[in-house]
């Protein structure tokens, strides 16, 4: 089965200026991945970047990810948008190259026997990434005794509950 967002390409070598290349998720690509992503919406998603060659027959790819998305709010669930323009590197490795162990490297991409390697999927996979795991509306504050650092906090789960159904700790 297909990623969401799949867009197969070739490894081939670009001239060494390098070649602009874009790519954009249609509404349901967007939507699928939203589903994916467990986040209320994906209004649109792609990335605009250089296509330049990479020691060893590989390709070097940097860039940027665009993409606005929509997730509750882990306080009053209410809607909230996120805007994201992040910059991206990530290096395609030829069939049967060993990736690089440097952890501050950029991210890799293996191709394949053929030579081909999904860069739809690894854009997504840094959107995924990318994304706020903790969103919050403005003004959004957590009820009285919940706050991190108060020293009246309730001591265990069940008393912080509690609180949030309104009851006493």
């Amino acid at each position: 089965m297909l990623p969401e967002f799949s867009r197969r390409q070739l490894l081939t070598e670009p001239p060494q200026a390098g070649v602009a290349e874009v790519l954009e998720a249609t509404p349901a690509e967007c939507a699928a991945l939203a589903k994916r992503f467990g986040i209320e919406a994906l209004r649109h998603f792609g990335a605009r970047f250089t296509r330049k060659p990479y020691p060893g027959g590989g390709l070097l790819l940097e860039g940027r990810l665009k993409a606005e998305a929509v997730q509750l709010c882990v306080v009053s669930l209410e809607p909230v948008t996120e805007h994201l323009d992040k910059p991206f590197t990530l290096v395609v490795l030829p069939p049967e190259a060993a990736p690089s162990e440097d952890p501050d490297g950029p991210d890799e991409i293996e191709a394949d026997a053929t030579g081909h390697f999904d860069l739809g999927e690894a854009l997504a996979e840094e959107l995924s990434l990318s994304l706020n795991p903790y969103p919050r509306a403005a003004g959004a504050h957590l009820p009285e005794g919940l706050q991190e650092g108060d020293e009246e906090a309730p001591r265990n789960s069940f008393a912080k509950l509690a609180l949030l159904r309104g009851g006493k700790a």
